[in-house]
């Protein structure tokens, strides 16, 4: 790769688009003082990313821009932009990442301040640019641009500020950058792990309290499938037995019914044949009177007991009913609620002024959630319970004083029929046929008042059956009432205890309030995976921080070695250049450590930063990635004079420092030759004969890397193979033109 041109439009002094094109290893730039021809110099600076606009002579970005000609100039107008651009011959892929092989940078100022910057006419960032130019060795330090006065740079800097321009020649600041952005994504990882950690305590106590609530649903579970178990063996069983039950007794009913029908058809042709007797007598008349009443008495026993029978059948339903409710009821004291509802009425009451209004918030908030007009209902099924108890007692009282007053009739009709039985009058026969048919009748009325009685039972127990089945559908849904067992007929104690074990489970899940389960485990499932996807990504995240300690770790022991592997590189080409300029003697560098100081240029370098547009912690966090845990290294520059005394610089002479200066920049540049190297006078302080040394090493330079000489010294000139002229009008503007060696000794006077 070498540098093929460089282009200025509207560039400080340069109003005119002009290019200069680099044909040769070594090109001149000469002109008479306030010419502009360093605004070439500083062109480079300004493309390859110069944020410091201070280092560019100006105050403000806009300084860099032509400001327009005097009065009658035709160049009067300012421009509104300024830019400089680089083309690159890249046939070699010295830039690796781009697959052309002429590349261009190109940099731009507008009047506002704002910069683009370009690779190949795409807009890309600064931090592109500066990492592209890195792999080529070239950096934003300016060890390949050494301008007039500033060659001393490198001698007078910090400790800290030399081993940057060492490790910027070197090439190192490709990998500090890989370092810094390493730095960064692990500090990034460090706070996403912290965040990542946050929410993971933040629904841990959420996550528990689901738990909990998830091992309530799943016993809950647990039981409804027990009951519903229970539940289909005991509907079976109880349909069998209810249905043979029904017909056996309506079979065996049937029979009594009939006979007791015929019994009736027969007593009442007695009872004619009687009352036609020409003997009948009083005692005849008693004796129908008394089987009148008997009757009477009998059917009005059988509608008390009908009744009694319904009573005790609502009151049973109102018990259950109250008792449901009951325990409805006790649920509602232990009811869950959701954590998201109680901070929202926490919310809404931190917005309230009083403390009425908190407490009238919290008992909507209850009221709320607990069933409305439960304690009504519970007392009206107590109400209906007693009115029901009063009714049954009253038909208790009749039942007994109807069973008092046919066991006065029955008294009655014993004696009249011992009576009768003495008497011997042959009218009696009708009479004897009476007291038997009545006698039959009293026994077929206890066989068929006692089937009534078991029937009555049987539809109690088909209208409990119907009434378990819609309770069993309502707690634990139409499986269990779709029932296809094997069923025998079983004992009834066991059916009861089955009925016991299924009220059992019954009270057991309603105290644990088993409802809103599908929400509950929806939820659970929802905050378990989030829980557990945080901690797969806490996982990857301590996994991604491990890998970029051990990258850190590994540019830490790169840039380490290949640091002190170059300062010995450069060690020896500096003793070499050393030895040429002053006839002998000895330059090293040597790594030493700075106390941790702020210095006092750091204020006024970062406001040039702030001001040029750069990331000023982005500049300082480049700083900081050299920087060990013992603190920062740099490095020392020890010189010492052939045939003299002098050691160190301090005590060297202007024109010593200068020599120094250069053989160590010259030293640097032939460990890792940049593409280019830029000088700017820095042979302005030399002699006749340490001209012709630095012209020769010039030569030996131009071998590695290209040079742009900017000078006035006709034996630096006398080296370069193209040279351009710079002139200055009247408007201030500035003009290039190629000249030849002679007429750029005029030029440069």
């Amino acid at each position: 790769m070498h540098l093929k041109s460089l282009e200025l439009s509207g560039f400080k002094s340069f109003a005119k688009k002009a290019t200069l094109n680099f044909t040769s290893s070594i090109t001149g730039i000469v002109g008479p003082n306030g010419s502009g021809k360093s605004n070439t110099a500083e062109a480079f600076r300004f493309v390859l990313g110069e944020q410091s606009i201070k280092s560019l002579r100006g105050k403000r970005g806009e300084d860099m821009i032509w400001n327009g000609g005097g009065e009658g100039s035709s160049n009067s107008g300012r421009a509104n932009r300024a830019s400089a651009k680089l083309t690159f011959d890249n046939s070699s892929r010295m830039f690796a990442s781009i697959d052309f092989d002429e590349v261009t940078i190109e940099r731009i100022v507008h009047r506002d301040n704002t910069n683009e910057y370009l690779l190949n006419g795409t807009g890309v960032r600064l931090k592109d640019i500066i990492e592209l130019l890195a792999t080529a060795h070239v950096g934003a330090t300016g060890h390949h641009i050494i301008s007039q006065g500033e060659a001393d740079r490198i001698l007078s800097a910090s400790i800290r500020e030399r081993r940057e321009m060492i490790e910027d020649a070197l090439g190192l600041k490709i990998y500090q950058w890989k370092k810094l952005e390493s730095i960064r994504k692990l500090e990034r990882t460090e706070e996403n792990m912290k965040q990542v950690e946050s929410l993971r305590r933040e629904i841990a106590p959420h996550l528990r309290f689901l738990k909990k609530q998830v091992e309530k649903v799943e016993k809950a579970e647990e039981m409804r499938r027990e009951l519903i178990s229970i539940y289909k063996i005991y509907f079976a069983q109880e349909e069998y037995y209810i249905t043979t039950e029904k017909t056996r007794l309506h079979s065996e009913i049937a029979g009594p019914k009939k006979e007791l029908s015929d019994l009736e058809h027969a007593l009442n042709k007695a009872r004619e044949i009687l009352t036609a007797s020409k003997n009948k007598d009083v005692t005849s008349d008693e004796l129908i009177s008394l089987e009148k009443k008997l009757a009477e008495t009998r059917t009005e026993t059988d509608t008390v007991v009908r009744e009694l029978g319904r009573i005790e059948g609502e009151i049973n339903a109102n018990k259950r009913a109250k008792e449901k409710e009951e325990s409805r009821m006790k649920q509602e004291e232990f009811k869950t609620v959701y954590l998201k509802d109680v901070e929202e009425v926490i919310s809404r009451a931190e917005l309230f002024q009083t403390v009425k209004e908190v407490i009238d918030a919290f008992r909507n908030f209850i009221k709320g959630h607990r069933s409305a007009n439960d304690s009504q209902f519970v007392a009206e099924m107590e109400k209906e319970i007693v009115r029901l108890s009063a009714e049954k007692s009253n038909f208790e009282h009749k039942r007994m004083t109807l069973g008092d007053f046919e066991k006065k009739i029955v008294s009655e009709y014993n004696a009249l029929k011992q009576k009768i039985e003495h008497e011997k009058d042959t009218n009696r026969d009708a009479e004897k046929e009476v007291f038997r048919i009545i006698a039959r009748q009293n026994e077929v009325r206890h066989i068929v008042g006692t089937l009534t009685a078991d029937i009555q039972k049987i539809d109690f127990a088909e209208a409990e059956f119907k009434r378990e089945l819609g309770e069993a559908g309502m707690i634990v849904g139409r499986e269990a009432t779709q029932y296809d067992a094997v069923v025998n007929a079983s004992n009834r104690s066991e059916q009861a205890e089955k009925k016991h074990q299924i009220d059992k489970l019954k009270i057991r899940l309603e105290d644990m309030g088993a409802g809103g389960g599908a929400e509950i485990m929806k939820e659970y499932k929802e905050t378990e995976e989030r829980d557990a996807f945080l901690a797969r990504e806490l996982v990857d995240l301590e996994k991604a921080k491990d890998e970029l300690n051990k990258l850190i770790a590994e540019l830490d022991v790169r840039i380490d070695i290949e640091f002190k592997q170059g300062i010995l590189k450069i060690n020896k080409e500096f003793t070499n250049y050393f030895s040429l300029m002053f006839g002998g003697g000895h330059a090293e560098l040597t790594v030493v450590k700075e106390a941790k100081r702020r210095k006092k240029g750091d204020s006024e370098e970062l406001g040039d930063m702030l001001e040029g547009g750069i990331d000023a912690n982005l500049q300082m966090d480049a700083n900081d990635a050299n920087e060990s845990q013992d603190g920062p290294e740099g490095l020392e520059v020890n010189v010492s004079l052939p045939r003299k005394k002098v050691k160190g610089l301090m005590m060297l002479s202007g024109g010593e420092r200068a020599l120094t200066s250069i053989a160590l920049l010259f030293a640097i540049s032939q460990v890792n030759p940049p593409p280019f190297i830029i000088l700017d006078e820095t042979d302005a302080a030399l002699d006749e004969a340490n001209s012709k040394k630095y012209g020769d090493m010039i030569e030996n330079l131009s071998k590695h890397s290209q040079l742009i000489l900017i000078t006035h010294n006709r034996e630096t000139m006398s080296r370069a193979g193209v040279l351009y002229g710079v002139t200055m009008g009247a408007d201030g503007a500035s003009k290039l033109l190629s000249i030849q060696f002679e007429e750029a000794v005029k030029v440069a006077k």
